[in-house]
């Protein structure tokens, strides 16, 4: 049973930072490509960064430069560090493996972004 457990979300006004994590099961995340995703109201899920097993890390072109992820196998836990976060950025974010589990969905957590 794959378990995704997304946290870290909240309510930062423009130009904030927000660092979100994600547990997973040891085995699903020793396995594959991390990634996050993110959708906003009336939109579609899209992927926001990824993150190989070796470290190796992309991401969408509107968040480059603001957003780091990063992975911990001692702690089966990925990261997404969002700074210069803007209103845009505003979305529930989920994590799972690229491509997508899609049985595997987590609750996500909600990030909004004041103006």
């Amino acid at each position: 049973q794959v378990q995704l457990v997304e946290s870290g979300g909240g309510l930062v006004q423009a130009g904030g930072s927000l660092r979100l994590s994600c547990a997973a099961s040891a085995r699903f995340f020793s396995s594959n490509i991390m990634a996050w995703y993110r959708q906003a109201p009336g939109k579609q899920r899209e992927l926001v960064a990824s993150i190989s097993l070796g470290g190796t890390t992309n991401y969408v072109d509107s968040v480059k430069g603001r957003f780091t992820i990063s992975r911990s196998s001692a702690k089966n836990t990925v990261y997404l560090q969002m700074n210069s976060l803007k209103p845009e950025d505003t979305a529930v974010y989920y994590c799972n493996k690229q491509p997508p589990a899609n049985g595997s969905w987590g609750q996500g957590t909600q990030v909004t972004v004041s103006s």
